[in-house]
């Protein structure tokens, strides 16, 4: 059985530390726990590995954060997964820094490349996990707040959230998406 495993973010050195990169952060945290090395593909950087006999299909897209629709529609279709077999990783301003969300569907919550997926896939309805980024910033300053780096605190904590929100993702390919939420948002 294969999953698609993506993480959502920017290319590029200049956002490499950014909140908006945390879904990247997390796949790398997967690929390093297992051995996986990224590759350069088609629209992103793929690491693919077995996982307790599944096949696990990770991806950074390379298209930036507001198409990548257009990276997950390739990947799914180049290798054949389900819509049910995907779990896109995102940062989300309306949960509390060092929270995380397990979901089955969900609107985009005004997030660019959740709405860009919703549009290219044509549907709300597909696995994401939502990893809190907090909302410590002022009336119309998201942008800022997304596109900024962790600060000195926030990056205290954030190897612990990397590493929880890695073995929430790979408990959605082992147990399943309501088993895995059960476990993951209690």
């Amino acid at each position: 059985m294969k999953f698609l495993i993506i993480g959502l973010g920017n290319p590029g050195a200049e956002y490499e530390n950014t909140r908006h990169n945390v879904g990247f952060r997390v796949v790398d945290t997967i690929a390093e726990a297992h051995g996986g090395s990224f590759s350069t593909e088609r629209h992103g950087a793929v690491s693919t590995f077995r996982f307790k006999g599944k096949s696990l299909i990770l991806l950074k897209p390379s298209t930036y954060m507001n198409l990548s629709g257009k990276a997950v529609r390739y990947w799914m279709e180049a290798e054949n997964v389900a819509i049910d077999k995907i779990l896109v990783i995102a940062d989300d301003l309306n949960l509390p820094f060092e929270s995380i969300r397990l979901r089955a569907k969900g609107s985009d919550g005004g997030h660019n490349g959740l709405k860009d997926i919703q549009n290219v896939l044509k549907t709300n309805v597909y696995p994401r996990l939502r990893i809190g980024v907090g909302a410590d910033f002022g009336r119309g300053r998201q942008v800022e707040h997304v596109l900024g780096e962790w600060t000195n605190d926030e990056n205290l904590a954030l190897q612990e959230i990397l590493v929880k929100s890695s073995k929430a993702a790979e408990s959605f390919c082992t147990m399943g998406l309501e088993r895995a939420m059960n476990t993951v948002n209690s």
